[in-house]
C-alpha cells in the first residue's frame, strides 16, 4: 500500500489558479526590487566615496576651513587616508548632530533647530561603533536603504515595475544625494515619510501615525505628514478600500442641477470616519512632545523656530523668494560673464564670488524643476502628493536666507519624493532614462567633491 501525495501547489492550482500565480509572482518582483535597490544603493555611494575621497586627496580643504567650521574636529577624528575617505561623510551641519550626539543640547539654543531623533540614535549607536561619525553615517546609510525599498513598493502600487524603478535610480543618484549617506537627517526622515504613506496606503493607520510622529521628532517638516495622511484616509487611494459611503456614489448626471451636485458629492469623503483616525493625531504629537521638552527643560519650547535667526533666516511670503532668486541668478549669471573682478554683483557667501555667482544660478535651475515638479505632481499623482508637496516647497521658501534666498533648497527638495516619481514617469515615457541617470551621477560626483571639501554646496 501507499499513498499519493499530491503536491499543495498542484492542488492550489486546481482551485485557486489566479490567487496561486500572484503567489508565484510576488517573491520574484519582491527579488527583483531588492536586486534594483541594492544596485542603486552601492553603485550611488561608490561614486560618492570615490569623488569625495579624490577631491580631499587632489583638492584638499581651504586653509582654515576645518579650524573655523569643526573647531574640535568632530568630521576628521582619524588618520589622513581615512579622513578623506569619510570626508563626504560628515560636513557642516554634521558638526551640529555630532556635538548633539556627545554633548547634548546644553542649553544652547542654536542647538535645538536639531530635532532630537537622529542625534539620539546616534549616541546610542556610538556605544557599540565607538564613534559618533561611524554611527551616523550607519544610521543614515541603512536608513537610506529602507527608504529606497520603501519607495519603490509604494510607487509600485501606482505604476509599473520601469517607473519604480527609475524612481530608485533618480532619488540615488540625485545631485546632492550625498546628504543621504552623510549624518544628516536627510535618509532618516525619507525612510520615515515614506514608510507613513505607505502605511497609509495599506491601511495600517497605526503604523502610518507612529512613522510620522518619529518623522516630526527627525526635522520639521514632519508634521506636514498629516495632510497626505489625512486625505488618504478620506479620499484615497488606498491599497485595499473598505465600504464607501453609499450616498456618495454618483452615477450620470441627467440635468445641469444634477451635475452641479455630482461634483460636489466628489468633495465629501470616499470613506466613512472610524475611531482608528485618531492615530493619524501621533503625527503633530511628534513635535508637540519635542516642544514640550524644551519647554520643561530649558523654559523655550518655540527655540526652535525663534532660533533660526542665527543663520540669518527670516520669514517672508514664498513669491518673494521666488522673485529675490530670480534677482540673484541674474546677478550671478552677470558675475560669471565678468569674471572675479570687480564689481560685484553676489556677495562671495562661504566661498569665493565666482562660486558663490555659479551657486546662485543652479539654485534658481533647481527652483525651476522644483516647480514644474510641484505643477506635475498636482496634475498627475492626486490630492495626497500634491498638497503635500505644496506645503513642502512653500515651507522651504517661506524661511529664506538673507544673504542667498534660495539656500540649502536642494536638499529641501531632496526629501519631497513625489517629486521623484513624477520625474521618474516623465523620463520613462520619454526613453531619457539611459541619458538622465548617468548624467545625474556625473553632477553627483561634482557636488560631493564640492561638499567633502568644506566648499559650501546646496
Amino acid at each position: 500500500m501507499f499513498s499519493l501525495q499530491i503536491p499543495a501547489v498542484l492542488l492550489a492550482w486546481n482551485t485557486h489558479p489566479v490567487t496561486l500565480t500572484a503567489e508565484l509572482i510576488r517573491p520574484t518582483r519582491r527579488r527583483q526590487a531588492r536586486r534594483v535597490v541594492w544596485r542603486a544603493l552601492w553603485t550611488s555611494r561608490l561614486v560618492i566615496l570615490f569623488s569625495g575621497m579624490a577631491g580631499m586627496i587632489q583638492i584638499g580643504v581651504p586653509s582654515g576651513a576645518t579650524a573655523a567650521y569643526d573647531p574640535t574636529g568632530l568630521t576628521a577624528p582619524f588618520g589622513y587616508l581615512a579622513n578623506a575617505l569619510v570626508a563626504p561623510l560628515a560636513r557642516w551641519d554634521s558638526v551640529w548632530y555630532l556635538t548633539i550626539a556627545r554633548a547634548g543640547y546644553a542649553h544652547i539654543r542654536q542647538r535645538m533647530a536639531f530635532y532630537p531623533l537622529y542625534p539620539a540614535l546616534i549616541h546610542v549607536v556610538a556605544w557599540v561603533t565607538r564613534s559618533e561619525l561611524i554611527a551616523g553615517a550607519l544610521i543614515s546609510l541603512a536608513a537610506f536603504a529602507v527608504a529606497l525599498l520603501l519607495l519603490r513598493r509604494l510607487v509600485g502600487l501606482d505604476f509599473d515595475e520601469e517607473i519604480a524603478d527609475t524612481t530608485v535610480l533618480l532619488l540615488a543618484f540625485c545631485p546632492v544625494a550625498f546628504f543621504f549617506s552623510a549624518v544628516y537627517t536627510e535618509s532618516l526622515f525619507l525612510a520615515l515619510s515614506v514608510g507613513s504613506i505607505y502605511a497609509a496606503r495599506r491601511e495600517r493607520w497605526w503604523l502610518c501615525g507612529l512613522l510620522g510622529c518619529l518623522a516630526a521628532l527627525t526635522r520639521n517638516g514632519g508634521i506636514v505628514l498629516i495632510l497626505p495622511a489625512a486625505i488618504i484616509y478620506l479620499y484615497g487611494p488606498r491599497d485595499s478600500p473598505r465600504a464607501q459611503l453609499s450616498a456618495h456614489q454618483v452615477g450620470v448626471a441627467e440635468s445641469p442641477q444634477a451635475d452641479a451636485i455630482a461634483r460636489l458629492g466628489r468633495l465629501l469623503p470616499r470613506y466613512r470616519f472610524r475611531a482608528d483616525a485618531l492615530w493619524l493625531l501621533l503625527i503633530p504629537a511628534g513635535l508637540g512632545a519635542y516642544l514640550t521638552y524644551l519647554g520643561i527643560r530649558y523654559g523655550d519650547a518655540l527655540a526652535p523656530f525663534s532660533v533660526e535667526s542665527a543663520w540669518y533666516r527670516h520669514t517672508t511670503f514664498p513669491l518673494a523668494t521666488i522673485w529675490d532668486g530670480a534677482v540673484q541668478a541674474w546677478d550671478g549669471l552677470r558675475q560669471l560673464a565678468q569674471g572675479p573682478v570687480p564689481p560685484f554683483h553676489v556677495p562671495a557667501y562661504a566661498q569665493d564670488v565666482v562660486g558663490a555667482a555659479l551657486q546662485d544660478v543652479y539654485l534658481f535651475l533647481f527652483l525651476l524643476l522644483g516647480l514644474a515638479g510641484l505643477v506635475g505632481v498636482i496634475w498627475r499623482l492626486g490630492a495626497a502628493y500634491g498638497l503635500y508637496t505644496l506645503v513642502m516647497l512653500v515651507l522651504a521658501l517661506a524661511d529664506p536666507v538673507s544673504l542667498q534666498p534660495l539656500a540649502s533648497l536642494p536638499r529641501y527638495e531632496l526629501i519631497i519624493f513625489p517629486l521623484f516619481i513624477w520625474g521618474a514617469r516623465l523620463l520613462t515615457r520619454s526613453r531619457l532614462t539611459v541619458y538622465a541617470v548617468p548624467a545625474l551621477a556625473v553632477l553627483l560626483g561634482l557636488f560631493t567633491v564640492e561638499f567633502a571639501t568644506w566648499r559650501w554646496v546646496a
